[in-house]
C-alpha cells in the first residue's frame, strides 16, 4: 500500500468481529462540521470538516466494490448437464453477490478532489487464497488502488438541495468531507445476459404490451418451448429487481466496514436517480454525465453510458444489438472472460473446468438478439420498459463529531471504534 505507515486502528478493525458489525450497524449522520439548523436536534458542529484519508477511502471502496479473487462458478444444470453452467459473465468475485454471476456493475465514487471510478467488474483476482482461505488485504489494496481512475476533478456536481436529494438529507448528503460510493448497473447487460439464461433453459419471451409473439421466434422451436413464452415485462422486472439487490449488497458490505472502522455514515437511496446520472434537466447539475436520450414513447430520459468508462450494452454505444450480443459473448468467452481455457481460476485444473462450459453457439446467438432487437425496435430502447443504466443505493462514509451524540443521545448511540476513531487513525 502506499501509506506504509499504517495507524493503529487497522489492525483493530482487522480484529473486528462480523456480529459486532452486525449488530451495531446504525445510521450515524451527523459528521464534522455538519448542522442542523432548528427542531429538537438542532445542532452545529464545533470541528470543520475532516475529509477520509486516503487508506481510509480506499478499505471503504474496497469493501463496496472490491474484487475477492476467483469466483467459483455454478457448476450445474440439468438441461446441459455434464457441462458447466455458462451464465456467468465475470471470472472475478466480488465483495458483493450478482444474480448467476452476471456483474454488470460499476462501483463510482466522489470526494473533496474528484470522481473517480473502481472498475473491478473483469478484473482477475486481486490475489490467490492462503491454504486457510484468507487473502493478503495489503496485496488486495495495493490491487483497488490500481484499478480506479480519476474522472473529474472536483467533487460531484450534484448540489445537497431539493429536488436533487430528498429533503431530509439535503444537510448532509454529498457535503465537504464526505465519501459518496455510488454503484451503477449496466441493466442493459444484465437484461441481455438474461435472455442468454432463460434460452439456456429452454425459455423465450412475447411481447405482452402489444400482446403477440416476437416475430420469427418460432424458427427456434427446438431449442426453446416457443408455445410458452413469458411476457416481456416480467424479464424487464425481474432484471431490475436483480440489480437493485446486487448495488445494495454493494453497499451494505460498506456499512460493514464503518462499523469496523469506526466511521460515520449511511446507506440510503435518497438521491434523484436522473441527476445523479446527468440526466435531470439542468445543465449545471452534470451528476456523472452519462449520456440520456428522451421519447414521447418514455415517461423518463433513459441514460445508457459514459464513454470510456461505463457504456450500456445498447445503442447507441453498439450499432444494433446483435453487436451487443457479440460484445457479451466476448466477455464471457473471450480473454480474460470466465469460460475462456487461458483464464486462471482457483481449481487444480482451471483449463479443463473452463473449458466444460459451452460456447453460445451461432444459432444461440441469433435467438438472443433477435428478441433484443425487437425489444430496442419496438420501445426505442434496451430493455424495453426499464431504464438501461439503473442507480438506487448508495453509501456515505464521514467522521462522526460525536459530540452531538453526546449531547442528545444515551451512552451507547456509537460504538468503541466511533469513540476512538480520531485518535487511532489519525496520529499528530
Amino acid at each position: 500500500m502506499e501509506e506504509r505507515h499504517v495507524p493503529p486502528g487497522f489492525g483493530e478493525m482487522m480484529k473486528f468481529g462480523l456480529v459486532d458489525a452486525l449488530l451495531g450497524r446504525r445510521s450515524r449522520r451527523f459528521f464534522m462540521g455538519a448542522e442542523l439548523p432548528d427542531g429538537v436536534f438542532a445542532y452545529t458542529s464545533r470541528h470543520d470538516p475532516v475529509p477520509l484519508s486516503e487508506l481510509e477511502k480506499l478499505l471503504v471502496v474496497a469493501a463496496c466494490g472490491g474484487n475477492t479473487s476467483w469466483h467459483h462458478m455454478i457448476y450445474r444444470a440439468a438441461r446441459y448437464a455434464p457441462n458447466l453452467s455458462n451464465y456467468a459473465c465475470a471470472a472475478g468475485g466480488r465483495t458483493f453477490p450478482s444474480s448467476a454471476g452476471f456483474h454488470t456493475s460499476k462501483t463510482f465514487f466522489t470526494d473533496d478532489k474528484g470522481v473517480y471510478i473502481l472498475d473491478s467488474r473483469d478484473a482477475p483476482a486481486f490475489g490467490d487464497r492462503d491454504p486457510e482461505g484468507c487473502l493478503d488485504l495489503e496485496q488486495a489494496l495495493d490491487a483497488v488502488r490500481e484499478s480506479i481512475r480519476k474522472i473529474g476533478d472536483a467533487r460531484l456536481s450534484l448540489p445537497p438541495e431539493v429536488p436533487y436529494v430528498e429533503a431530509h438529507n439535503t444537510w448532509v448528503v454529498n457535503h465537504p468531507g464526505t465519501l459518496l460510493v455510488i454503484p451503477v448497473g449496466d441493466l442493459a447487460q444484465h437484461v441481455l445476459a438474461g435472455l442468454c439464461y432463460y434460452l439456456q433453459n429452454g425459455t423465450v419471451f412475447f411481447d405482452d404490451i402489444n400482446r403477440r409473439p416476437i416475430p420469427g421466434i418460432r424458427r427456434y422451436r427446438h431449442l426453446a418451448d416457443v408455445d410458452n413464452a413469458v411476457p416481456l415485462t416480467f424479464l424487464d422486472q425481474w432484471s431490475l429487481a436483480e440489480v437493485a439487490v446486487e448495488l445494495a449488497a454493494s453497499c451494505f458490505a460498506g456499512t460493514l466496514m464503518l462499523q469496523a472502522m469506526g466511521l460515520g455514515g449511511w446507506m440510503f437511496d435518497g438521491i434523484d436517480p436522473f441527476g445523479m446520472l446527468g440526466a435531470g434537466g439542468n445543465s449545471d447539475v452534470q451528476g456523472l454525465g452519462f449520456r440520456y436520450d428522451t421519447s414521447d414513447r418514455w415517461p423518463y430520459p433513459n441514460s445508457t453510458g459514459l464513454e470510456g468508462v461505463m457504456e450500456g450494452f445498447c445503442p447507441p454505444h453498439f450499432p444494433d444489438m446483435r453487436s451487443a450480443v457479440e460484445a457479451l459473448c466476448h466477455r464471457k468467452f473471450g480473454p480474460g472472460g470466465p469460460f475462456h481455457p487461458d483464464t486462471p481460476g482457483p481449481w487444480k485444473d482451471s483449463r479443463k473446468v473452463r473449458s466444460s462450459a459451452t460456447v453460445h453457439d451461432e444459432e444461440f446467438r441469433e435467438c438472443v438478439a433477435l428478441q433484443a432487437q425487437y425489444m430496442f425496435d419496438t420501445f426505442g430502447k434496451f430493455p424495453g420498459t426499464v431504464p438501461s443504466i439503473f442507480v438506487i443505493t448508495y453509501l456515505q462514509a464521514h467522521h462522526l463529531d460525536l459530540d452531538f451524540y453526546d449531547r442528545f443521545f444515551e451512552p451507547g448511540a456509537y460504538l468503541k471504534t466511533h469513540a476512538e476513531h480520531m485518535a487511532r487513525w489519525h496520529l499528530p
